[in-house]
């Protein structure tokens, strides 16, 4: 792997101070649901790229800012400062989308003018949790995807088929769908999203300039034991599925090795606890409250730590054509533990690690935010 080299090699620091993190992965879900969300997404991101698997889907630019603007009320309701937190939105792809919704999507800017809409979401159908109105067929994106390439518009891909063993999805993926899209569309921009498996990061290492990974924070430090041994552990269930300890530790090489081709992005994705613990738990983990600092832990555990801010605050932004953050966060070495639920809404989600310890606490973050001297 192509590696910058970090300046200082100290696994043992009690403090942290980085660049402003963004996620580029990010379910922030609607209505009352939003407000409870933006709590924790609001403090730890700078921008969070905001997924369109709504009910109904965000298909159209249209919706993509009535979204938006439901995320801004939502913020305001927290009494938290729209100016501190940027939603990035993205376009649903569906069998019926136009090139000319690509042409209205991008003409779109912010009043710093960055793109508003600043990519198009490629859930193959019935791939996961609000999939049944995504793609059918790749070739029928076709004509939408040589538009993307034209105008410069990221393709996220939810990298997985649907006709493969769980465990396999992501590998039939690269084989049948990535590699033949990359050969037709060698320019287009492509982020292959929540990568889980050591032959994506082979690929994506392999892949164009043009093709980068988001890696979760989950993926990192669980593997497929953690999730069934003992018993099944529902909370752990996520798309795509934890795997064996092999893929896990492929993917902590990847997002430490100080790459560019890997960054992060949470897929954050709440859902209420009685959804999750039923008879058909829906796939999903939530992260948003602890996933920094859980970055923090898996950087550390190999000591990489000093190539922690590049993952989480430099590539991702790189990658999407925006201008990195000015402002920091602060982490310091201070344990604390996880409540075992949190308001969502009307009801409760149970979150990543609750009512166990994480190790690192943002003690300064985005709502208190300074300028680095840089």
């Amino acid at each position: 792997m192509a590696e910058s080299e970090p300046s200082n090699q100290e696994v043992s620091r009690t403090t942290l101070t980085i660049r402003c993190p963004d996620d580029f992965h990010h379910h922030c879900r609607d209505g009352a649901a939003t407000v409870s969300v933006l709590k924790h997404a609001y403090t730890r991101f700078r921008r969070c790229l905001m997924m369109p698997n709504l009910q109904p889907p965000v298909t159209t630019t249209k919706l993509a800012l009535e979204y938006k603007e439901r995320i801004l009320q939502a913020l305001q309701q927290n009494g938290q400062d729209p100016s501190k937190f940027q939603p990035l939105m993205t376009l649903y792809l569906t069998d019926k989308t136009s090139p000319e919704e690509i042409v209205t999507a991008t003409a779109l800017k912010n009043d710093d003018g960055t793109p508003t809409i600043v990519g198009c979401k490629y859930y193959p159908a019935g791939a996961t949790t609000n999939s049944d109105f995504g793609v059918t067929d790749v070739k029928n994106l076709y004509p939408v995807l040589e538009k993307m390439q034209e105008v410069g518009m990221m393709l996220c891909i939810h990298s997985e088929v649907t006709h493969a063993d769980i465990f396999e999805r992501e590998p039939v993926f690269i084989e049948e769908i990535m590699k033949p899209l990359v050969r037709d569309f060698p320019t287009l921009k492509i982020t292959m999203e929540h990568i889980s498996t050591k032959e994506a990061v082979e690929y994506v290492l392999s892949a164009p300039a043009n093709v980068k990974a988001s890696i979760t924070c989950h993926h990192l430090i669980y593997n497929r034991n953690h999730m069934l041994v003992g018993g099944i552990r529902p909370h752990l269930y996520c798309l795509p599925i934890l795997k064996a300890e092999i893929h896990r530790q492929a993917l902590v090489e990847a997002a430490t090795s100080g790459s560019p081709k890997f960054f992060l992005g949470t897929d954050s994705a709440p859902h209420a606890t009685h959804t999750k613990e039923s008879a058909c738990g829906c796939a999903g983990v939530y992260s948003a409250h602890c996933c920094i600092e859980i970055y923090a832990e898996a950087f550390e555990e190999v000591g990489k730590l000093d190539r922690l801010e590049d993952f989480c605050s430099s590539f991702g932004a790189d990658h999407y054509g925006l201008p990195r953050n000015t402002d920091t966060i602060v982490l310091e070495k201070k344990s604390w533990t996880v409540p075992k639920t949190y308001e969502f809404g009307e009801h409760t989600v149970t979150p990543l690690k609750a009512g166990e310890e994480v190790k690192w606490t943002i003690v300064e973050d985005n709502a208190g935010k300074r300028k680095r001297a840089d």
